[in-house]
């Protein structure tokens, strides 16, 4: 029988991990024109309305910038995580709790108007997506759960949540009956950048600022250092003084206030206000953001963009080529499978090992048995 075994590289190849993401992101293109063949579409006139058709005028620039926000600061917060060696997979739970933190006020006292709205907006919006990201912290760092789990789970929970609000208490009276709280006053909408050219609004600066001042913290200060640190080898970290328990709470409740920043910004600024859905899974795909950027919070911007551009291109496909949107969803799965294959790779060699043969040990007894009373 032969057996495959991943077996460490001695040393990485610096040019390989490098080109990684590009050699991904070659695969991943590769594997979309075989399926688009299979589909019985010409390739090369899909790869046109997908990537390129969807950026060719400037308020198409603008819808791309929408949808790059919140994966842009999802990311950036899930870097720090997985840096740590700290698993958050509910950030969409997370993104989902800071636009319903962020919206009590315009909801529920909508006759509160003036210039510190949306700043207590964004802040509620931040300390509900990092009160969210704190549960599965206290119960991996108190019961020793697995927050994989936990983080995960907690994402339905946000989702029926909504869900149960929009559809009662918070349901706009004066909505015919449909699923939504009322529009946000003017005071409580997020501002566009360029009113003139598109709806792109300050939710992307926010994601700059974030990705810009997370770099600056994980590359020249000590609290960086320490998140390495732990991340490679949780005992060396110990006997450097470093809290392990610390660092667990500090992860999620970082990327937990920036999900639910990218959640409050996309309520007040791209839809408005709450409906059953808020997210077409933002915070999933940020897990694909954040590797494909190596979890380097400026390839994190880049990032964004390309994975941002598969939503509007999963559209423009389904409009003009009649296939369905799902096919952005494909196109993000094959890129996180060659990313994290690529590493893999990258990381480890693969090694066939042949395993003999060999007879259970029970039955080897009985086997001896008789030689042994002959002995005697």
């Amino acid at each position: 029988m032969m057996r495959l075994e991943l077996v460490k590289r001695p040393q990485r190849s610096v040019l390989f991990s490098a080109l990684s993401p590009f050699l991904a992101f070659a695969l991943t293109i590769i594997a979309g024109a075989i399926m688009f063949a299979l589909l019985g579409v010409n390739p090369l006139t899909a790869f046109r309305i997908y990537f390129i058709e969807p950026v060719s005028q400037v308020w198409q620039l603008h819808e791309l910038a929408i949808k790059a926000a919140p994966l842009i600061l999802i990311a950036v917060g899930l870097s720090v995580c997985y840096k740590a060696n700290i698993w958050n997979i509910g950030a969409e739970g997370q993104f989902i709790l800071g636009g319903i933190a962020g919206s009590i006020i315009p909801v529920l006292f909508p006759q509160f108007e003036g210039p510190l709205v949306l700043p207590l907006m964004l802040l509620l919006g931040m300390v509900g997506g990092a009160a969210y990201a704190a549960i599965p912290a206290l119960l991996k760092t108190r019961f020793g759960t697995n927050e994989i789990l936990t983080s995960l789970m907690l994402v339905y929970v946000a989702q029926l949540f909504l869900d149960w609000l929009v559809r009662g208490p918070w349901r706009d009276p004066q909505g015919h009956g449909f699923p939504q709280t009322i529009q946000f006053n003017d005071s409580a909408v997020l501002p566009e950048l360029m009113p003139d050219a598109g709806r792109a609004n300050w939710g992307f600066v926010f994601a700059l600022i974030a990705a810009v001042l997370v770099w600056i913290l994980m590359s020249r200060m000590l609290k960086g250092f320490e998140v390495r640190v732990l991340g490679s080898s949780p005992r060396a970290g110990r006997f450097a003084g470093f809290g392990l328990n610390r660092m667990v709470f500090f992860a999620f409740l970082l990327s937990g206030a920036l999900a639910g920043l990218a959640g409050i910004s996309e309520v007040s600024g791209a839809i408005g206000q709450l409906q059953p859905v808020i997210s077409p899974g933002y915070g999933f795909t940020a897990i694909i953001v954040a590797f494909l950027g190596r979890l380097n919070p400026l390839g994190i911007v880049a990032a964004g963009l390309v994975l941002a551009l598969t939503y509007l291109g999963g559209e423009a496909v389904q409009s003009a080529l009649g296939i369905s949107d799902k096919v952005a969803r494909v196109f993000q799965g094959m890129l996180l499978f060659f990313v994290l294959g690529c590493d893999t790779l990258i990381h480890y060699r693969i090694r066939l090992i042949g395993l003999a043969l060999t007879k259970p040990e029970s039955a080897a007894k009985l086997e001896a048995a008789p030689k042994l009373k002959e002995a005697r």
